[in-house]
């Protein structure tokens, strides 16, 4: 999907993460396009309007153009029109199952519709539409306006052309869209990061070191790296000449070790918060 000068977006749900989208979709919506923004709280329209410049940095802020957004309570005007609906509501599946129902019921049959939801997928978040095959999650790394991964997780109804179209929308826009084949707790940005976070606790809880050492070492050592290349490229390049192979053949056992909880430490003090 390329730049289309009458594009119609509409979100569904103004918390952090529906904003973020929107200071996000604001940037590349030309004239006369249009961003719709649905919210069933009585104060929307102050809200957006005093929120939403704050995903802008203080050097770059730019006014929000007030003529590009529009702020209803009404879920039927919001999609009606609509070209792209993307979701933010309440992790809640009885909330999401209601509200897609009732979005099919209204926007035009070619009108892309996305969940941005942390966790449930779209298999049961389509339980009571009619057809299936429109819903797909795209999953976003917070914060969305920043940050450039989307994780696009189908149901095994979702069409093929729906996926397409969304993979084509998001890297005309500079973004990373990732099709994950198959639908798994949590999708795959947070599985990753709960590893690790998971680790970090352990570490502090037993003792070894403190939850702030424990920030500083992910900060000075893996962020960086992990910046411009992934696991699989890093430790590919750390093997040498013999790539992966060759650093398991280095330290294999050490890695061996700590997946299987051997080198684990016993005891020690818990960590404090750095001050």
């Amino acid at each position: 999907m390329e730049y289309d000068p009458d594009l119609r977006v509409t979100l569904i749900g103004a918390g952090t993460i529906g904003l973020s989208f929107a200071a996000f979709h604001l940037l590349h919506l030309q004239s006369p396009s249009q961003l719709t923004i649905y919210d069933t709280r009585p104060n929307l329209k102050t809200y957006v309007q005093e929120d939403l410049p704050k995903f802008y940095d203080n050097e770059n802020s730019v006014p929000v153009p007030s003529s590009k957004v529009k702020t209803t309570q009404s879920l039927p005007e919001a999609v009606r029109n609509a070209h792209i609906i993307q979701e933010s509501s309440p992790e809640n599946l009885g909330i999401k199952r209601e509200l897609w129902a009732e979005v099919e019921k209204y926007a035009p049959k070619e009108a892309l519709l996305w969940s941005s939801t942390s966790g449930i997928p779209a298999s049961q978040q389509s339980a009571n539409m009619q057809d299936k095959c429109r819903l797909l999650v795209v999953h976003p790394y917070n914060p969305p306006h920043i940050m450039p991964l989307l994780e696009l997780v189908p149901s095994p109804e979702t069409s093929p052309q729906v996926i397409k179209r969304t993979q084509d929308f998001w890297r005309a826009r500079g973004r990373v869209p990732i099709h994950l084949k198959k639908e798994i707790t949590g999708f795959v940005a947070n599985r990753l990061a709960f590893v690790l976070l998971r680790e970090a606790i352990h570490l502090v809880d037993t003792g070894v070191v403190s939850v702030c050492e424990l920030d500083k070492i992910v900060e000075s050592s893996m962020g960086p790296r992990w910046a411009v290349a992934g696991p699989f490229k890093s430790y590919h390049a750390g093997g040498g000449v013999g790539g992966l192979e060759g650093f398991f053949n280095s330290i294999g056992g050490t890695v061996q070790d700590c997946w299987t909880g051997s080198g684990n430490v016993d005891g020690g003090e818990r960590g404090v918060w750095c001050r």
